[in-house]
């Protein structure tokens, strides 16, 4: 009867036992996502300040790209720099550089004093965000167990494209209060600089997550702290896990990992082994279709077509909920119907929506602040542009990231993935230096080289990209 009794009184505490364990995982995830948040904030709250900051240092489209772009330069910086970084200092120390060079750079970029300053400021963001962008699915992929890995790791995409939307919801906010005009007096300083400003807030609180998350277990082992990594997996791992056995397991496994060199690349007829020039082309190619002119352009662009600045800002703000629906749709879709028919079906889709917007755009006329679509085209040209981001984000969006952890053998993995990335912040830099000199010489030119690069992803997807689903990573080569 005591058996009995006790057995009992146990089990309606299991579920609330359960329930709170699975709570504090998600915490430590979503703490750890902030980063991913940050990184989708930061890189696109530049769109609403384009043209409060040329209006502020009377640029020509030259100087103004290198600005916005300039982020990109230390986000390939600070990528390159934060695993090394990790392993020396430790996962949660990185966050916690991070969060600092966020809030610095986002307070300087709010008051700079020339446009050089700024563009220092944008540097320092971006090496920001280059950390964010390595630590954040590091740290969830050693913290998480097993059981919840794949939908904790989503976290970090998801909190991107969150990330992007408050951006735009923020920035137009802001517009509103200046009455619409990004070089307004808004809290003494001019609108745009507040939009930069604001951005200190989510890094602070990124900041503050961070002492309340534990370091990563396999960091600890590395450093010979095991008691302080035994304590942390009891608290992330399911009731019941033989703790010892799985401290053991990391060290066995970190025992026999060997960090790849540049050198393991080499092969094939071209210098790099076949499989690493299909992930470079991956790369290069869902930076080339001109995604982020969207992300970092948008309301400069629609105002280029004759639409008044605070219509503009909410274009912005829907495209990027159309960003969310998309990454939602991706994540729900990519486990059932494969890689390869997701990123067919985003090609497609994608050529025709920028093949349609390089249509509507041909029709622009006037010259100055006097520059008009026709309503019809105007009203493609919309459409155009949210059909295209959410083929975007329902495909390559997602789609690449998954397939370049995925598609490299074992060892070259880290290595491989390292130069492919590298190869997207070059793509993106190219697209974002690029698009204010191409939109003044001819914005629906512009479009149509973004149109080629779509059509030539489908044959490059056909012929020489593998289907990954339901392979294990091991089955890679």
């Amino acid at each position: 009867m005591t058996s009995t009794t006790q057995v009992g009184s146990d089990a309606p505490d299991a579920p609330a036992a359960r329930h709170q364990h699975l709570r504090h995982v998600v915490f430590i995830a979503a703490a750890a996502a902030m980063g991913g948040f940050l990184f989708g904030y930061d890189s696109s709250v530049i769109n609403g300040a384009v043209e409060g900051i040329r209006g502020r240092f009377a640029v020509g489209s030259g100087a103004l790209a290198q600005v916005i772009a300039a982020a990109l330069i230390g986000a390939a910086v600070g990528a390159a720099t934060a695993g090394r970084l990790a392993d020396r200092l430790g996962r949660i120390r990185v966050m916690q550089i991070a969060a600092v060079f966020f809030v610095v750079s986002s307070i300087g970029s709010m008051l700079p004093f020339t446009l050089w300053d700024l563009a220092f400021w944008r540097v320092l963001g971006g090496v920001a965000i280059g950390m964010a962008s390595v630590i954040a699915p590091t740290y969830i992929a050693e913290v998480a167990p097993a059981e919840y890995r794949g939908r904790l790791a989503s976290f970090q995409q998801a909190a991107i494209v969150l990330g992007i939307a408050l951006s735009q919801l923020v920035n137009w906010a802001l517009l509103n209060l200046a009455d619409g005009e990004q070089r307004g007096e808004l809290l003494g300083i001019e609108a745009w600089q507040v939009m930069l400003g604001v951005a200190a807030v989510p890094a602070l609180v990124y900041g503050l997550l961070t002492l309340r998350i534990p370091e990563s277990p396999r960091h600890l082992v590395a450093q010979g702290r095991t008691d302080e990594a035994k304590a942390v997996l009891a608290g992330v791992e399911p009731e019941g896990t033989d703790l010892d056995a799985r401290i053991a397991e990391i060290t066995e496994r970190m025992r026999g990992e060997r960090k790849p060199s540049a050198r393991d690349l080499l092969g094939g007829r071209f210098g790099l082994l076949p499989i690493v020039w299909v992930g470079i082309g991956l790369s290069l190619f869902q930076q080339l279709v001109g995604i982020n002119v969207i992300f970092y352009y948008s309301a400069s662009l629609w105002q280029s077509v004759g639409i008044d600045p605070s219509s503009s800002f909410f274009y912005s703000f829907t495209t990027s909920i159309i960003n969310i629906v998309g990454t939602v749709i991706a994540m729900l879709l990519v486990d059932r119907i494969g890689r390869k028919p997701l990123a067919l079906i985003g090609s497609a889709g994608m050529a025709l929506s920028l093949g349609a917007a390089a249509w509507a755009f041909s029709y622009k006329s006037g010259t100055g602040e006097n520059i008009t679509l026709p309503d019809t085209q105007g009203t493609v040209a919309l459409i155009a542009a949210h059909c295209f981001v959410l083929f975007f984000a329902l495909s390559w969006g997602v789609v690449v990231w998954v397939m370049l952890g995925e598609m490299f053998p074992n060892r070259v993995r880290a290595a491989a993935l390292g130069v492919a990335a590298g190869a997207q912040w070059v793509a993106n830099w190219l697209i974002t230096v690029t698009f204010p000199s191409l939109s003044e010489w001819n914005l629906s030119g512009a479009y149509v080289i973004y149109t080629i690069f779509a059509v030539l992803s489908i044959p490059f997807v056909l012929k020489w990209v593998p289907e990954t689903r339901g392979r294990t990573l091991e089955d890679m080569g």
